[in-house]
């Protein structure tokens, strides 16, 4: 929560805002597009993704930007626009699904075999997905890949299963004895810590489900 307040004191993000009619949502705007894949059954991370998106509105980051991502100027000077950063991170989902013969859940009925096996994204929150990247999308007239509308939103299923509401990323690893591995913020520190909790949940016996998709009709899948 101080990290919300600190953000709109300095003008990052706006209350109760999503998206103005002037289309300007300050200067919240994604930089890093990370994931990585965590195999249920073993709790490995078997593959990473990571790209830096050029801020096209606003190319220069803000001090507060930096020192809370520690993302430098060079790296979003190196980046890519988020049409490209979508495309390469498309490669490498079907990359993927070649060598892993996996499907990701896209919340609609679709058939399935025993040599397919399930994937889903997991987020700490709808923010990424439901906000954010359908924003940013939508503004730039960019097709969003289907596989990313449907998502478990790790901070709701944290909520039901362990019946508390987490402190943040950070909070929640603790209250189940893990300790935050590396930089808080770090997009793909994030995302690496975000797999080790949804790894801990499942062994501690969540079933994991997706809990938002955008696509109109929904299917519940277990994962």
């Amino acid at each position: 929560m101080a990290t919300k307040r600190l953000a709109r004191q300095l003008g990052l993000i706006r209350r109760k805002s999503i998206a103005p009619a002037n289309g300007n949502l300050g200067r919240s705007k994604s930089i890093e597009f990370p994931a990585v894949l965590l195999n249920t059954s073993t709790g490995q991370i078997e593959s990473e993704f990571q790209a830096y998106v050029q801020p096209q509105e606003h190319p220069i980051l803000s001090e507060f930007c930096m020192e809370l991502t520690g993302i430098k100027q060079a790296q979003v000077d190196e980046g890519v626009p988020l049409k490209i950063c979508l495309s390469q991170f498309c490669k490498w989902i079907h990359k993927i699904q070649q060598q892993k013969n996996i499907i990701f859940a896209t919340g609609v009925s679709e058939p399935s075999t025993s040599e397919v096996k399930s994937c889903a994204f997991v987020t700490w929150s709808d923010w990424d997905l439901g906000v954010c990247l359908e924003y940013e999308c939508k503004r730039k007239q960019l097709l969003k890949p289907v596989f990313l509308n449907s998502w478990i939103d790790l901070r709701a299923t944290y909520k039901l299963f362990y019946r508390r509401k987490p402190k943040g990323l950070s909070g929640a690893l603790q209250e189940v004895g893990i300790e935050f591995s590396g930089r808080e913020h770090s997009g793909l520190d994030d995302s690496r810590n975000t797999a080790l909790l949804a790894w801990k949940m499942i062994r501690d016996g969540c079933v994991m489900k997706i809990t938002r998709s955008l696509n109109k009709k929904l299917r519940m899948h277990s994962f």
